[in-house]
């Protein structure tokens, strides 16, 4: 059976469909990746994005406000017809959660709930107080910072403020972790969406969801080392392939009452 045909059965005959994403999804918005050839470790040092440099070196707390500046990460993004695809599986009835090595909010702008949406890696929309913990849409810091070289303090307390992202070296939000630990081991359908699935923790979802019975199914540019326990594996651009399979579910479920 041709591969899309394939994936869009196993999503209709599926009662609970988790989708995970990675950086391979959002860059058909225009969101560079961290590890491609001209991605985010070509411009800047990864050793500089340590929780520790953050918290105990100026300079490296200015590096980092700098990569926000690049402005992409934060400001003019949209969804692309992936993100608009996994949405329409939740307004199928087939989609239970989306979870995501992503930061940059676009499941949630395509029309995925908030509460639908697992973000592993943190939210780049937000900056957290490291000293009041209070949390602050990034749009409201990064127009005040009037310098170049500029290091913003908590509106609130002036305290450290740092991007609401997890660092090299900082532990996954715990609770986030466990409920798509939970979830991806109660699913029947774990769909991979443009992840080399090597970042763990993260990376460990597909395996929870594998051991416990569900099928994966995995859209990637390139392999992974899951191809081979996936009944189905399609190496194309995220958003044709959704957009495709999409249309062939909608033809596959009864018309809605």
């Amino acid at each position: 059976m041709e591969p899309i045909e394939l994936l869009a059965r196993l999503i209709a005959e599926a009662g609970r469909v988790v989708v995970f994403t990675g950086a391979g999804i959002s860059t058909e918005s225009g969101i560079p990746d961290f590890r491609s050839p001209g991605g985010i470790w070509d411009t800047f040092d990864p050793d500089d994005f340590t929780y520790q440099k953050f918290v105990s070196s100026l300079e490296t707390r200015r590096k980092q406000w700098q990569l926000l500046r690049l402005g992409a990460l934060i400001t003019g993004i949209e969804p692309n017809p992936a993100h608009y695809a996994i949405a329409e599986l939740y307004s199928l009835g087939k989609l239970d959660c989306v979870i995501t090595q992503n930061i940059d909010s676009l499941h949630q702008k395509a029309g995925v709930p908030p509460d639908r949406v697992f973000e592993l890696h943190g939210n780049m929309q937000w900056a957290r107080c490291l000293d009041c913990y209070r949390r602050f849409p990034m749009e409201e810091i990064v127009p005040g910072m009037k310098e170049e070289d500029e290091v913003p303090d908590c509106p609130h307390c002036h305290g450290m403020l740092k991007p609401d992202v997890v660092l090299f070296g900082e532990q996954l939000p715990r609770e986030t972790l466990m409920e798509a630990a939970r979830r991806s081991r109660n699913c029947d359908l774990f769909i991979v969406v443009g992840s080399t699935l090597i970042v763990y923790p993260a990376a460990y979802m597909p395996l929870y969801a594998r051991d416990a019975g569900a099928r994966l199914a995995i859209v990637n540019l390139t392999e992974t080392d899951l191809d081979r326990d996936a009944a189905v594996v399609i190496h194309d651009k995220a958003g044709e392939t959704l957009s495709a399979v999409i249309e062939k579910v909608r033809q596959k479920l009864p018309p809605p009452r």
